[in-house]
């Protein structure tokens, strides 16, 4: 049988991070549902946010954080980010990484929404996550597999630790791989949604897996929507970083109005739950909403990668005007972890957008992500070159494929369209209860003991139909708005709310009925999660 020491499921940069650092005496697998060279990672186009001049401090960055996620971080994970994140930037550079240069012999250090100082770093302008992800891709050891195109259907259970994983080839079999350690790094859930700007990787699936398998995920309500992604018909999905407003540009109506005048104090740098919210209002009324980058001193040299997307879509940018919309863009809940990535399920780790670290709170700063997947990688690697290996010593036993279909009454397509119109920007009890129910339909029979029983299409359904239904219901149970979650039935924040979290898992004691079961557990969120 296949074995290795670490199996690491996604290739974005939270996944290599982790793989760059683990000892070379250790055996790993990287497996990618796509090409390696696919994932969010890519495509992000902001930067890494870490404190690299001497008129800022980690201090101010935590302030930051902790502000944009609106009450409800945890205060150590974001303190850990915030102290580690130059030493470990500083640590890619000594190895060859190169960022971006001022006019000086400094950084050129950008400035995005809701941050008090510059301190965003860019390599190739706005092409940051290509440049840093391809650069953690390079020099891989000898000891890492890369492994392209297989899925992760299943996670393996034997008395309640994680020892491997099921996946189907490009020709939909069915094969194990076993592990000491298994680390998901799936990325997020942005295609769940109809307009996004996430690669065609981030389907949820991580969620849905680490569900199945048992273990706790929380903060799931809160989905970040950018608030300047391209309206285009040709395309649904392209980012314009918050970067542009950065460096000047401003969101405005077809005559000239700026809509974020008289909303926030820091106008179109907000945080980005305000702006979007603003954005998606006027919208409704009928309005067109551009970006104007009129005032942005050398557009094309600095933007690189979005002035060819224009381009593409045959917007001019000598007019100054990007037609915008919101769109689905980052999750800041995911499966529950501690602070070097243990979930409540032994053997089984989660790193990147996938986990739930309390570091983004129910908003995530402006370029915290990257760094994120940087600091929280090497955590994990660390603790994972510390502990024992133990390789199986007899074959696992497990149901053989069949070939089961899975009865339903809905597309992928049409849950996309219903997470965007009932999860969306704004939310109702009255939507989400509809949604949570209709979504619980469809995977309410499914025998989640033996899901690789079921045909690789009804697979995917499945996991995305899953991680849909548990984002929904986490939504239509916080009674109160903060941060990414708006709820128009109840549109202020409650203080009986602050740092309660919403925790989902499955009840093994039932045999399908067990969807649903969940708590609300306020002491983790103070101290942090604690797994052993």
């Amino acid at each position: 049988m296949r074995y290795y020491d670490v199996i690491i499921a996604g290739s974005g940069l939270a996944a290599y991070a982790v793989a760059r650092r683990l000892s070379a005496d250790l055996k790993v697998a990287i497996i990618s549902n796509k090409s390696l060279d696919i994932s969010n990672s890519m495509l992000a186009q902001g930067g890494v946010a870490a404190v690299f001049s001497e008129e800022d401090h980690w201090k101010y960055h935590d302030k930051d954080t902790l502000l944009a996620g609106d009450g409800h971080c945890d205060q150590a994970a974001v303190s850990y980010l915030t102290q580690q994140g130059p030493g470990v930037v500083n640590a890619l550079i000594s190895e060859g990484m190169k960022f971006d240069c001022g006019t000086s012999s400094g950084y050129a250090l950008g400035m995005e929404g809701a941050h008090s100082r510059r301190r965003i770093l860019h390599a190739g302008g706005d092409a940051t996550g290509k440049k840093l992800t391809s650069f953690l891709h390079k020099n891989i050891g000898e000891n890492i597999d890369q492994i392209e195109f297989h899925s992760v259907v299943d996670l393996l259970v034997e008395n309640d630790r994680c020892i491997g994983i099921n996946v189907s080839g490009k020709e939909g079999d069915i094969s194990s791989i076993f592990g000491s350690h298994v680390v998901l790094a799936t990325g997020g859930c942005g295609n769940l949604y109809q307009c996004t700007s996430n690669a065609d990787t981030a389907n949820g699936e991580g969620l849905s897996l680490a569900y199945y398998a048992g273990a706790k995920l929380a903060d799931l309500e809160f989905v970040q929507f950018h608030p300047t992604v391209m309206a285009s018909r040709n395309h649904p999905g392209r980012l314009v970083s918050e970067a542009v407003r950065g460096e000047g540009a401003v969101l405005v109506t077809d005559t000239g109005e700026r809509i974020m005048k008289n909303i926030h104090p820091l106008e179109d740098l907000a945080p980005r739950d305000i702006v979007a919210r603003e954005v998606f209002r006027r919208i409704l009324r009928g309005e067109k909403i551009y970006l104007s980058i009129k005032y942005v001193k050398e557009f094309t040299k600095k933007f690189p990668t979005i002035s060819a997307i224009c381009r593409g879509e045959g917007v001019n940018l000598s007019d100054g005007l990007i037609p915008v919309k919101p769109g689905a863009h980052f999750h800041m809940g995911g499966i529950m972890v501690n602070g070097v990535g243990q979930t409540s399920l032994p053997g089984l780790y989660a790193v990147g957008e996938a986990a739930c670290s309390g570091v983004h709170g129910a908003n995530r700063l402006a370029s915290n992500s990257l760094l994120e997947g940087l600091v929280y990688g090497r955590a994990l690697a660390d603790f994972l070159n510390e502990q024992p290996i133990t390789r199986p010593i007899r074959a696992f036993k497990q149901s053989q494929s069949a070939g089961k279909r899975l009865v339903r009454s809905i597309t992928i397509e049409e849950i996309r369209k219903l997470m965007l119109t009932h999860a969306g920007i704004e939310r109702s009890s009255e939507k989400l209860n509809m949604l949570q129910r209709k979504l619980k339909e469809q995977i309410a029979e499914v025998d989640y003991r033996n899901l690789i029983a079921y045909t690789p299409v009804d697979l995917t359904f499945i996991h995305q139909a899953t991680a849909a239904y548990l984002i929904a219901k986490s939504a239509f149970e916080r009674k109160e708005s903060r941060g990414a979650h708006y709820c128009t039935d109840f549109p202020e924040k409650k203080e009986e709310w602050a740092g309660m979290r919403i925790i989902q898992q499955i009840n093994q004691n039932s045999l399908n009925g067990g969807l649903g079961s969940n708590e609300y557990d306020k002491s983790q969120k103070a101290a942090g999660a604690v797994f052993t």
